[in-house]
């Protein structure tokens, strides 16, 4: 077992204090007979003062970087998320203080990702929540059953907008997934294309019946991520939309093609951000977490999404997930 640098180096240190302290006390005790006992006993007192001496600037350095340590710990503790502690030398010391910062770094994220998305959900909660107050207004002076239905939706949809919420928050607090080996992720994305009339989905080039459709995931949030993609191409694009689940050796890919107008190269990097509305599509449909959820829920299963544009000129989403590791050569 290989011994901690910062150990080693407390041995080496008091290994050659004694050895040095042996070595000497055997030159004062044998071959310095004439310095009698009372010297030889000063010698030694006084070559045990000097290793001593040697010994208490490394302590005292040592000392020093576990108090700048205790200190950026504890101004983190009390609210500077921002306080990072200085990574010195490479032994176990400067290992604790580049995991703190590292830990620091992803609890502010967090953080900074959870203030957005209350601050972005309290601006989206006042359009349904103002319509939502019109209508029982209006309905109150007179049973109009458009206004109802009105109320209804608008219901849904805040409804849909918590519920997202909520499982982004989930998401974030990296709770367990409730993960399967043996999804059948082909038969999932014909499940979710069956609510649309202009959904098509392929199995690729490979033999259905083979079972090589499967995947490790979460069948729930995978079948949100299925769901929100859908959702996307079905609001924001134009039919037919075209659902493709393609599988390899590492990895099983789910591509969503639409025939819209595609997304701007712009947007591309960001159409996965909370709340973040395309040029493009500034109309208030949707909650503006469906992607992200997206995002969220590929990267927790150790895959990931990127957005390009097709063949036909419409947006194409590509989901990779991690085949199940027995799939794996």
């Amino acid at each position: 077992m290989k011994l901690p640098y910062l150990f080693q180096r407390f041995y080496l240190l008091l290994l050659g204090c004694l050895l040095t302290y042996l070595v000497m006390g055997m030159i004062v005790r044998h071959g310095w007979t004439q310095l009698g006992p009372v010297t030889g006993t000063i010698a030694l007192v006084t070559l045990a003062m000097l290793v001593s001496a040697a010994a208490y600037p490394l302590a005292r350095r040592l000392g020093g970087r576990l108090d700048r340590l205790r200190d950026a710990v504890r101004a983190f503790g009390e609210g500077d998320l921002a306080r990072r502690a200085v990574v010195e030398g490479s032994d176990e010391i400067a290992a604790l203080a580049s995991g703190f910062n590292v830990a620091g770094e992803h609890i502010e994220r967090l953080l900074h990702a959870h203030r957005q998305l209350l601050a972005n959900a309290s601006h989206e909660l006042r359009t349904p929540l103002a319509r939502i107050r019109l209508g029982v207004e209006l309905l109150a002076e007179r049973d109009d059953t458009t206004r109802r239905a009105d109320l209804v939706r608008d219901l849904r949809e805040l409804d849909d907008l918590l519920e997202e919420i909520l499982l982004s928050s989930r998401l974030d607090a990296e709770l367990p997934l409730a993960a399967e080996d043996d999804v059948d992720v082909l038969g999932l994305v014909a499940e979710e294309a069956s609510r649309y009339p202009d959904v098509d989905v392929s199995p690729g080039d490979a033999p259905v019946d083979a079972g090589t459709h499967l995947a490790s995931a979460d069948p729930r949030l995978l079948r949100r991520l299925v769901r929100n993609l859908l959702e996307n191409a079905h609001r924001h694009g134009q039919a037919p939309i075209r659902v493709e689940v393609v599988p390899s050796e590492a990895a099983l890919r789910i591509v969503v093609d639409d025939s819209g107008t595609g997304i701007d190269a712009a947007d591309r990097t960001r159409i996965f951000e909370p709340f973040f509305r395309s040029r493009a599509h500034r109309e208030n449909v949707g909650s503006g977490l469906g992607l992200a959820l997206v995002r969220q829920i590929a990267e927790r299963h150790g895959g990931h999404v990127s957005c390009d544009t097709n063949a036909h000129g419409g947006a194409r989403f590509v989901v990779a997930l991690p085949r199940p590791s027995r799939m794996q050569g």
